[in-house]
């Protein structure tokens, strides 16, 4: 079930982004009209709610999310939903957008990112063609490493 689709509801941001962490494909927003949330799961997106009438509403094409902490909620869905992340998937979609990372140009890469950004980096700067954000490996990734590793990834 690795090639799975999500979309999370407005009360699972957090989790919306340690999906994309792992590399899945999990759209979200902070508030979605009935019929935008329709369209998304029609599309084969497995829901990911906190509210139950939600998972009656849309039956076996949503999850009902428990827990609190994002640690605990992505521990139980991939036990769940049986989710063997790919670790060559991590960090290959935008966390803001969900778009697809690519490869940054190298002349685009200098004049977007700090300087000492691109010349510890420059063959590992990704960009999000949708919403324009570069990303790199540097501290905030290995923290993120770290806790995947802490919750069993």
């Amino acid at each position: 079930m690795d090639d799975v689709r999500f979309v999370a509801d407005s009360m699972l941001g957090r989790l919306a982004k340690w999906l994309r962490v792992l590399g899945y494909d999990t759209h979200y927003q902070t508030s979605y009209l009935p019929e935008v949330m329709n369209a998304l799961v029609t599309e084969g997106r497995l829901l990911l709610t906190r509210h139950g009438k939600r998972v009656q509403m849309f039956g076996t094409q949503a999850l009902l999310v428990h827990g609190d902490q994002v640690g605990d909620q992505l521990m139980r869905l991939a036990k769940d939903l049986h989710l063997k992340p790919c670790p060559s998937a991590r960090f290959t979609r935008c966390l803001r957008c969900n778009g697809l990372l690519k490869k940054a140009c190298e002349s685009d890469a200098r004049e977007r990112v700090p300087e000492y950004v691109f010349h510890q980096n420059a063959d590992h700067i990704r960009f999000c063609p949708f919403c324009s954000n570069y990303f790199w490996p540097g501290t905030h990734r290995s923290r993120m490493i770290s806790q995947l590793r802490a919750w069993g990834f």
